[in-house]
């Protein structure tokens, strides 16, 4: 009687130790996508720093140009409100969703401004423009890793969460699908980094 007892009691705390293994993989890999997504902020927050400095330094040379420069200032701040609300529930679809959208458009507006300043050859010569330019690709491909990196994280988690018998922790302690950063295919110049030429 007392080995049956024994023997079940072991049973139940192997149990107990595999369901605790199980629901913090899923903790980690929920805290992997939020660190991945947390690199993404760093990258987009030094973006949204350089692009007034850029659009200033544009200012003085595009005059017949003030749409374009526009277009790039609204489009950085609905870019700054999706990531801010990203930010505050990263994974979720919806915000993600709606932050690659705001970015597709940040990106095209940004790529437009890129362009038309190819038309000004005193901006095209400008020592502070380059620079700023220079930087600016150099974070979109800082961007462009960590999405990529942010991507693959929400990739692992949503499988584990998805897996047999890891579905069963992942629907009894609210651990829900998160969403990719994916930008819309009708917005594709924001998936690759602007050219710039001088």
């Amino acid at each position: 009687m007392m080995f049956s007892f024994l023997i079940l009691l072991g049973l139940v705390l192997l149990f107990i130790f595999w369901a605790v293994g199980l629901y913090n993989g899923l903790v980690g890999a929920r805290n992997a996508f939020k660190n991945a997504f947390a690199q993404i902020d760093v990258q987009l927050q030094r973006r949204f720093e350089l692009i007034p400095n850029l659009v200033e330094i544009a200012k003085g040379y595009m005059t017949h140009e003030r749409e374009t420069l526009e277009a790039v200032m609204t489009a950085r701040a609905a870019a700054m409100s999706g990531a801010s609300a990203a930010k505050s529930h990263p994974g979720d679809p919806e915000a993600m969703a709606r932050m690659g959208s705001s970015e597709g458009l940040l990106g095209g507006a940004l790529g437009r401004l890129l362009a038309v300043s190819e038309a000004y050859p005193d901006l095209k010569a400008n020592q502070t423009m380059m620079q700023l330019t220079e930087e600016l690709t150099s974070t979109e491909n800082k961007v462009a890793f960590a999405r990529q990196a942010y991507n693959d994280a929400v990739t692992s988690y949503n499988t584990r969460r998805e897996m047999f018998p890891t579905s069963l922790i992942a629907g009894n302690f609210g651990f829900g699908p998160a969403g990719l950063l994916d930008i819309p295919a009708d917005q594709a110049q924001m998936k690759q980094a602007p050219q710039v030429k001088f």
